[in-house]
């Protein structure tokens, strides 16, 4: 008799390559369709656009599932929120799920509060809520009545999925805290903290640097950021470091997610600042070979008092010194030329920070050091981990 496997469903933000990077969403995929008892991972997710084939499998054999928007436009998409706006979309999605759940095991994952329904109106053997950010507050932190409406909207569609929710996982202490205040059950054994990882291997492999990045004949202190670039970055701290610091370089890796208004555009006037536009999230290895110092400048905002950057233990894998601003999930792993951490966006302090590390950045037996702190903190592992708990 056949052995019933798994099928994992994934509920994304959007479809797999169209952020251009590789969240935890995408490495716990790879992760769990790789596991020998796995029959099929799903990847069900939003797009904004117009298409007469909502289902493909991609090359690494996940099947995506797309959900049309209302409009293409950002303003409508919390049509994700709310039953009315896609509970009809999802009826060649249950009707696949039925053929297929007498014969296999059902778990789902939310990887944000999108499509709430379908911890509802589906029988799931596991509901899995895999909370990594605070996705109730705007980025930009800008209040506005959209800002609000979206709030109340998200806030609602994220309590159904924890009231649902057979365990639930937070990638910090933050949002562990802030899930505990929205849960109605007594018993909070179901809510642990699984923070991010890093894929050790992948920087532990001999790379050479990418060439063609840096100035001619430029051979300073490089301060490096890879990742998408958002406005939740404090770009106008890097504009008066830039400015104070002309002899160091502001390396920037990764795609523009910004708007005009946020200063990223107005800071790559500085003849200091370099922006390579979005990357092969597998030749982040050769980019860190430029960086000297990882930089992390967090906006003070509630959003981000919630984050654990996915970059941090990267930056200690490839050997480099990192510091973060206003990440205070981070405080734990403060320690001398691997990481600092601040709570200020003072340019001063910033830039004493890091001049610390550059005295400190080529030291071997602190880059052992950094190395070490990473090795403990592999995706396989993190998430073997989350898997025992299912």
């Amino acid at each position: 008799m056949r052995k019933m496997k798994n099928i994992h469903v994934i509920i994304a933000t959007a479809e797999w390559h169209q952020d251009q990077l590789r969240y935890r969403r995408h490495r716990l995929a790879e992760f769990l369709q790789k596991k020998s008892d796995t029959e099929e991972v799903i990847w069900l997710c939003p797009t904004p656009r117009r298409t007469t084939d909502n289902f493909t499998t991609l090359k690494n054999g996940i099947k995506q599932w797309t959900i049309q928007d209302l409009f293409p436009q950002k303003v409508f998409r919390f049509g994700r929120y709310m039953d009315l706006f896609y509970k009809n979309k999802l009826t060649t999605f249950n009707q696949y799920i039925n053929q297929i759940k007498k014969k296999n095991r059902l778990i789902v994952w939310f990887t944000f509060p999108g499509f709430p329904y379908i911890a509802n109106g589906f029988h799931w053997d596991t509901i899995i809520y895999d909370c990594s950010d605070n996705w109730t507050n705007s980025i930009s932190g800008k209040k506005s009545f959209v800002s609000y409406f979206r709030q109340k909207v998200i806030q609602k569609a994220e309590e159904r999925i924890i009231d649902k929710a057979h365990r639930i996982f937070c990638t910090s202490q933050y949002l562990h805290d802030q899930v505990i205040q929205k849960i109605e059950h007594p018993s909070k054994s179901h809510i642990y903290t699984f923070e991010n990882g890093v894929e050790f291997d992948l920087f532990r492999e001999k790379k050479l640097p990418m060439k063609a990045i840096l100035p001619d004949r430029f051979n300073g202190t490089v301060l490096g950021f890879i990742g998408g670039i958002k406005s939740k970055l404090d770009f106008e701290l890097i504009q008066d470091v830039a400015t104070k610091k002309s002899n160091w370089l502001f390396l920037f890796v990764g795609p523009d997610q910004t708007t005009e208004n946020d200063g990223f555009h107005q800071l790559l006037n500085n003849k200091n600042v370099v922006w390579t536009g979005s990357i092969d999230p597998f030749d982040v290895p050769k980019y860190m070979q430029l960086i000297d110092i990882g930089i992390m400048p967090y906006k003070a905002s509630s959003y981000n008092k919630a984050i654990f950057p996915l970059k941090l233990f990267e930056f200690l894998a490839a050997g480099k010194p990192a510091i973060g601003v206003h990440l205070p999930s981070t405080t734990k792993y403060v320690e001398q030329a691997v990481y600092n951490h601040l709570e200020t966006n003072d340019s001063q302090a910033f830039i004493q920070a890091c001049e610390k590390l550059e005295c400190e950045k080529d030291c071997p037996e602190y880059i052992d050091r950094r190395i070490q702190v990473a090795s403990g903190k592999n995706w396989n592992d993190i998430f073997e981990g989350m898997l025992q708990l299912v």
